[in-house]
């Protein structure tokens, strides 16, 4: 087998797809603690701190990329922390989102899931990067 072949087929487009779904897991956090501290200096920035529907919007635009790494790597017996840790943000941010439930926990829901999301994706990126850079290195 060659070693330049990627082990998965998702890894040939980790870096984009893991740097996206970090950047709005990030947005998620930014949203969540950031938006308020400016509405208290700048009243047209209080519609979007207060707005449900950027939850929403953001864990749509989330989903589909971890949802896809996550189905490319299931086989690989080395990422199930990966996988693990992503789901679990996915599915805080989803219930925090979602669920009217938990809306008097909305933010640490949605931290906690945010930060275990980018997390996870920004881990994987890395160790992607790291094995691309031994196979290069072995042949």
């Amino acid at each position: 087998m060659n070693s330049k072949q990627p082990s998965s087929p998702g890894e040939a487009a980790v870096s984009a797809l893991d740097v996206y779904a970090a950047s709005v897991a990030t947005l998620c956090l930014v949203h969540c603690l950031a938006l308020p501290l400016l509405v208290t200096s700048v009243s047209l920035a209080a519609p979007l701190a207060e707005n449900e529907i950027v939850h929403k919007v953001l864990v749509l635009i989330a989903a589909p990329a971890t949802l896809f790494i996550v189905y490319s790597d299931v086989r690989l017996a080395s990422r199930r922390l990966f996988i693990g840790v992503a789901l679990t943000g996915l599915a805080l941010l989803i219930a925090a989102a979602f669920a009217p439930a938990l809306e008097a926990f909305e933010e640490p829901v949605t931290v906690a899931g945010s930060v275990m999301l980018a997390a996870a994706h920004i881990w994987r990126a890395m160790d992607v990067k790291a094995k691309r850079a031994r196979a290069l290195g072995n042949t």
